[in-house]
């Protein structure tokens, strides 16, 4: 196996993942390349073991990893580059103050893997050149600009999810029901103007 990093450190909350990327480890022959640390967040990662790129992935929500980069302030700026994987929808990860005082999105990608979306952001020190839309903090300003093929397949299942829910809505009595009609017609439209790069 190439070996592309002189080291790393694999860290996770919980006991049981963190044995699995052991074994994981051990089986592909990089017990000298790879570090494990039992840590919430960056609690036990130090500002000395900061290198080129701090990877925060597998969050459940948004809140996630936002809780770590904020919690691990100090460690996180040992870091040169941070690669994201955030759930979707994202713009509440691309919002927090961490991207809007030091850090910009330089790229974007998404994969789809046993039907779920995974959105993946490259940050690093500096300022945007300009403030994204709505739809760009939404769905992403790369992905929209590369016509992601794989944004277009979730934009078009949340489009059918949107019909469906208004659907179900649309003969619904009292106002509770008529504020989630508005919510989710506001969510179509950022969906449609997002799906209207795709054009031509």
């Amino acid at each position: 196996m190439k070996k592309r990093i002189p080291q790393a450190i694999a860290a996770d909350v919980g006991k049981g993942p963190l044995s699995r990327a052991r074994e994981h480890i051990h089986q592909y022959g990089l017990d000298n390349y790879i570090e494990t640390r039992l840590s919430d967040g960056l609690k036990e990662i130090g500002k000395e073991d900061g290198g080129t790129r701090l990877v925060i992935a597998g969050n459940g929500r948004p809140s996630d990893g936002k809780k770590i980069l904020t919690e691990g302030e100090e460690t996180r700026k040992g870091f040169r580059e941070l690669i994201l994987q955030a759930p979707v929808r994202h713009s509440s990860c691309k919002e927090i103050s961490f991207l809007k005082n030091g850090y910009h999105i330089v790229n974007e990608e998404m994969v789809l893997e046993e039907g779920k979306f995974y959105p993946l952001m490259k940050a690093v020190p500096g300022k945007a050149d300009r403030e994204w839309t709505e739809e760009e903090l939404e769905f992403g300003k790369f992905l929209l600009e590369k016509c992601h093929p794989v944004l277009r397949q979730y934009l078009e299942r949340e489009l059918r999810i949107r019909k469906e829910i208004l659907e179900r809505l649309k003969d619904a009595p009292g106002a509770s029901a008529g504020q989630r009609r508005q919510e989710v017609e506001e969510e179509k439209r950022k969906i449609l103007t997002a799906l209207r790069r795709y054009e031509g």
